[in-house]
């Protein structure tokens, strides 16, 4: 196993910053579901700047569409995870997968529940 020495200061930043982007490029290259979800919350910040409501129901808005892309990360990483242990068919991955994409799924339903609330 590779041993890697910890930055510190301004370099370790940097270095996470570098990461966590070739996670999110990694998502977008490879996952239908993670396209499909940043391309819908895109369009759902974009569609909140039209509406006349207040700043923070704005603020609500985005916060719910940077949410279903957090979820969706985290999500696809259970899943690669549990990929990556074994491809065998175990209830337990059965479960990990179900509650990650359940996860999601809340998200969505708190995401539309949020939206019909504001606009109606």
């Amino acid at each position: 196993m590779m041993s890697i020495e910890k930055q510190t200061g301004l370099k370790r930043l940097i270095f996470s910053i570098n990461n966590s982007w070739s996670g999110v490029t990694d998502a977008f290259k490879t996952e239908d579901a993670f396209r499909h979800i940043f391309i819908f919350s895109t369009l759902l910040v974009l569609i909140s700047f039209m509406l006349d409501i207040s700043k923070t129901q704005h603020i609500v808005l985005i916060l719910c569409s940077f949410m279903l892309v957090v979820i969706e990360l985290l999500n696809t990483a259970i899943e690669t995870v549990v990929d990556r242990i074994s491809y065998e068919i175990h209830p337990l991955s059965k479960r990990a997968k179900d509650m990650a994409g359940a996860a999601q799924l809340v998200a969505i339903v708190a995401t539309l529940l949020t939206w019909l609330i504001i606009l109606f």
